[in-house]
């Protein structure tokens, strides 16, 4: 078999391989954070919650509204009845029967309670932003869990690339090696090494393979969709090598959703102790129904009457003695307050800190990249040269499988940087609050 025979068998794999890959979906990172944010069972319960609380934002939630009521009241009795009047006479009757009968619409409106309802109303929509801040932090994690699982798929595939490629070069040694054999050039030990180091590189193609498909299953969980639905990614990966932790810092402190958290549970915890000391005010309440009535009665002086008619008024309430419970409460919600405020400054340190260790990863990954990049252009000079002196029997086969192997690790190795410092970047974009999605 010629030289040209075994480059054009070797061009034949390659296309054919390109061509199956071609005819599989090619999904773009925008299009599966898309996919995520419409189907993500985590980010709909999130919005779901944050329906409830945007419901919750009502004047009538926080009891500025009267309370209208419709009141029916039916009492009947029958019962053996004896009277004895003032003059002595006296009268008896057995199964008298009675009934009353009141209804009516009733009013009540507390129209003062020491500033309590306005105070219950800002913490409603305090307790909205928060909802927000949630949905956020779910969205923003959900976008980071999906942009790793495609920039592993990435990395993945340039390492299917890569085997690929050696199986492709192991071939031809073997079919080196066996035409050496065959014009006597070579022994069978030499055939039989080629062809134990092409089934090696054919397991790790299998394996590579196997955790591929394994990714893709849960790249497609992330997105909420079936898992058998198969596709490719994009081919490069790029990372962003112009961040700068200043500019982060200074975007987190604006952005970042658990710090945003942390603040809003502060002026939640606030606004609850003004609702607290609302309590050290009288509270005013107007009243008024409109009522009908009727009775029968089988003994008596009165065997029926009828009233009908509107009432109103007012009433008013102040606490004066509780047993020091107000006291009490007050203290307990001024500690919640110091206590959130020691949550921010917790949170403020935790981010700086995640912010220092991610963003000097993320340096000492750019310079990974570089040198590894710089590592693989050495691994594939070595390995043509070794090729070509393989060909024509200067180096052992040991030489030529060590070269091999030494490109290979150091593709796989390049990738793998890659992927890390996608890693920190995604990282840093997150804590920042600004992963784009």
């Amino acid at each position: 078999m010629t030289h040209t025979k075994i480059l054009f068998q070797s061009f034949i794999l390659i296309l054919f391989c390109v061509e199956t890959a071609s005819a599989q979906e090619v999904l773009t990172l925008e299009s599966a954070v898309k996919i995520a944010l419409e189907n993500n069972y985590e980010i709909k319960i999130a919005t779901n919650n944050l329906t409830i609380q945007k419901t919750n934002v009502a004047i009538g939630n926080a009891g500025m509204l009267p309370t209208v009521t419709a009141n029916v009241v039916d009492n009947n009795s029958i019962q053996n009845s004896s009277q004895t009047r003032q003059d002595g006479t006296e009268t008896e009757l057995d199964n008298a029967k009675n009934n009353s009968l009141t209804y009516g619409v009733g009013l009540d409106w507390t129209i003062f309670d020491g500033m309590r309802m306005f105070a219950r109303m800002n913490q409603l929509k305090e307790l909205q932003k928060l909802g927000e801040a949630q949905l956020k932090l779910t969205v923003i994690t959900r976008i980071s869990d999906v942009n790793a699982a495609y920039y592993d798929l990435v990395q993945q595939q340039q390492q299917l690339a890569a085997l690929d490629t050696t199986i492709v070069i192991s071939n031809q040694r073997l079919t080196l090696a066996q035409n050496r054999f065959t014009i006597g050039k070579a022994s069978k030990l030499e055939v039989l090494n080629a062809q134990v180091d092409l089934n090696t590189d054919q397991v790790a193609l299998l394996r590579q393979k196997e955790l591929y498909a394994n990714s893709k299953i849960l790249l497609n969980q992330l997105m909420a969709r079936d898992v058998s639905t198969d596709f490719k990614v994009i081919d490069q990966l790029e990372v962003d090598s112009l961040l700068l932790l200043p500019e982060l810092k200074a975007l987190a402190e604006k952005q970042n959703p658990q710090l945003e958290t942390q603040i809003i549970n502060k002026r939640v915890a606030e606004l609850e102790l003004k609702q607290i000391k609302a309590a050290r005010y009288p509270t005013l309440r107007v009243n008024t129904a409109y009522n009908f009535s009727e009775s029968q009665s089988s003994l008596g002086f009165v065997a029926q009457s009828q009233s009908r008619g509107f009432n109103y008024g007012f009433s008013a309430s102040l606490n004066l003695f509780d047993g020091f419970a107000q006291n009490r409460n007050e203290k307990i919600a001024k500690i919640q307050i110091e206590n959130s405020k020691l949550n921010i400054d917790q949170q403020n340190l935790a981010l700086n800190s995640q912010l220092a260790t991610s963003y000097q990863t993320y340096l000492t990954n750019l310079e990974l990249i570089a040198l590894e990049e710089k590592n693989e252009s050495i691994a594939k000079q070595n390995l043509n040269i070794t090729l070509d002196k393989f060909r024509i029997g200067t180096i052992t086969t040991l030489e030529f499988r060590t070269a091999q192997l030494n490109y290979v690790n150091a593709k796989v190795r390049y990738s793998n940087a890659q992927f890390q410092g996608k890693l920190s970047e995604i990282a840093l974009r997150e804590l920042a609050g600004n992963l784009i999605f």
